[in-house]
């Protein structure tokens, strides 16, 4: 899930876009490695098409990240009604650090045509997102949660899911997603010029860690390739957009 706050006051990070933030999550609480270190070895795995190799190779296991991935990533069957987690941590405000979530409120469709024993369609995350959005509005809460222990809730280790009991998830704000039709080619046009990062921030709330680090490069190399090849110039949003 990404979302793009707009009209945000005050000098960010990168000079590409002046009046964004921009908010990155995924369905599960933790991320996939620890670190950049142990995310280059999974890359390498990947690209021999062995990524479970990376978690159970004998001379080199990652069995608790493996657990931790097979606990949480469940089938995905509406992507309006997951939950969402920032993964990596994010500053507060100067000497605080926060992670942030957001848990959906609305019932929404999860029929997979096909399911148990036909064909699944292929963009049946995209059908299910049109048909829910055809027929009602839909809204998520944004949740923070303030990290009250260094240790147990680590900055650089990324695959150490933060209790909860030592901090609460917060609510914070409310998305609201009107009734809309979104599948349509000028949406698409608008989303191929897009680029999503989460350093398109206020210095006050700059992600933390290493693999926020390293994303700060790869998230403008690759935001860069695809929009030059897909001749499609970076566009920062207004909300102002039409889609007549």
């Amino acid at each position: 899930m990404a979302a793009s706050a707009m009209d945000v006051p005050g000098p960010k990070l990168l000079d590409d876009e002046r009046h964004t933030q921009d908010m990155l999550a995924v369905c599960t609480p933790t991320f996939v490695t620890p670190n950049t270190r142990e995310n280059a070895k999974l890359q390498i795995w990947s690209f021999r098409d062995m990524p479970v190799f990376h978690f159970l190779n004998p001379l080199d296991p990652h069995l608790l990240d493996f657990l931790m991935q097979g606990l949480w990533n469940e089938t995905q069957y509406n992507p309006l009604g997951a939950r969402y987690w920032s993964c990596v941590p994010y500053l507060l405000g100067e000497g605080q650090a926060m992670m942030y979530s957001f848990a959906p409120k609305s019932k929404v469709i999860t029929d997979i045509p096909g399911v148990p024993f036909g064909r699944v369609p292929p963009n049946y995350l995209r059908d299910n997102m049109a048909a829910t959005l055809a027929r009602q509005d839909v809204e998520f809460e944004i949740l923070v949660q303030v990290q009250t222990d260094a240790h147990r809730m680590p900055i650089e280790n990324a695959a150490v899911r933060w209790p909860e009991k030592l901090s609460p998830f917060v609510p914070a704000a409310t998305v609201h997603i009107p009734r809309q039709r979104f599948d349509t080619p000028a949406h698409a046009e608008l989303a191929k010029r897009l680029s999503m990062n989460p350093w398109h921030c206020l210095p006050e709330h700059r992600p933390l860690g290493n693999q926020s680090r390293a994303r700060l490069r790869m998230y403008k190399e690759l935001s860069r390739l695809r929009q030059e090849r897909n001749r499609t110039p970076h566009l920062e949003p207004t909300g102002d957009e039409l889609f007549e």
